[in-house]
């Protein structure tokens, strides 16, 4: 009865360090975490590459070669090894035997890269139901623009006169025993219609986004500082952050806490 699939992705900031091993096993090296929701995995788990690193623009094939060991054996990196080795025609049954990873997501993941393909085969050529399905897959404007070499821009102008807008969904904590009523929202393109409606006068605070070396639960406290300020001057809060270990994403903490990635893109559209 549940309608979302969250994903959880750690970050690493392994590049700050002279000769660290980059490989991933038991021992936590992670140094936060991001938590994303869409309607399906594909969605979820673009939304969740871009949180990790806003220089991504989500499962791209193009930041890392293929490499067999890097397919072996897990490192920060290897989710690009596997973008790339999909983007080479590598089988799933190959994939899965390399990497130990269920087909299931592989199956996934081969969906992401099989629309890439389709959208840089197209070109500017995109019409409603095509730019409606990259989204739907969980596709950024700017991730479509680099596929079929335009400007993120473009692509917005282009989705708001097709009315290709994402509908506003909130977590339901009860599994549909009764109607939810919780401030707790996400966006998505799987949907046909918002949950909640939209009075206007709201005042919105951009969380601090994972944690990183340099950046941590201080930088939340500003935001929490910032939300009870406005509580108490009587205004109507929103917060939008996707980081599941800070106070900021308590629902408590402001009138609707939107857990999307704090982009151009999701701002402009909350």
């Amino acid at each position: 009865s549940l309608d979302y699939c969250v994903v959880k992705i750690p970050r690493w900031d392994l590049a700050k360090f002279t000769r660290v091993s980059k490989n991933i096993g038991s021992s936590m090296k992670s140094v936060g975490e991001v938590m994303s929701i869409g309607r399906n995995f594909e969605e979820a788990f673009q939304k969740a590459l871009r949180m990790v690193d806003e220089t991504v623009n989500g499962f791209d094939p193009y930041i890392k070669p293929v490499k067999e060991e890097e397919l072996i054996q897990a490192t920060d990196k290897r989710t690009f090894v596997l973008a790339a080795a999909i983007k080479a025609n590598y089988t799933i049954e190959k994939l899965s035997d390399l990497t130990k990873i269920d087909p299931w997501f592989l199956n996934k993941m081969k969906n992401i890269i099989d629309y890439l393909n389709v959208l840089e085969s197209q070109g500017n050529n995109l019409d409603r139901s095509m730019l409606l399905h990259a989204k739907k897959l969980g596709f950024s404007d700017k991730q479509i623009a680099a596929a079929i070499k335009s400007t993120d821009l473009v692509v917005r102008r282009q989705r708001e006169e097709l009315g290709v807008t994402p509908f506003v969904k909130q977590i339901d904590t009860v599994a549909g025993e009764w109607p939810a009523t919780t401030n707790y929202l996400y966006l998505t393109y799987n949907a046909t219609s918002h949950d909640l409606k939209f009075p206007g006068n709201f005042m919105i605070v951009v969380g601090s986004g994972v944690y990183r070396i340099g950046s941590s639960v201080e930088f939340d406290w500003c935001a929490v500082g910032c939300l009870r300020e406005l509580r108490n001057l009587g205004r109507s809060t929103i917060m939008i952050n996707y980081n599941p270990e800070t106070v900021s994403t308590d629902y408590d903490m402001c009138d609707r806490l939107y857990f999307e990635e704090i982009s151009f893109e999701v701002v402009m559209d909350i």
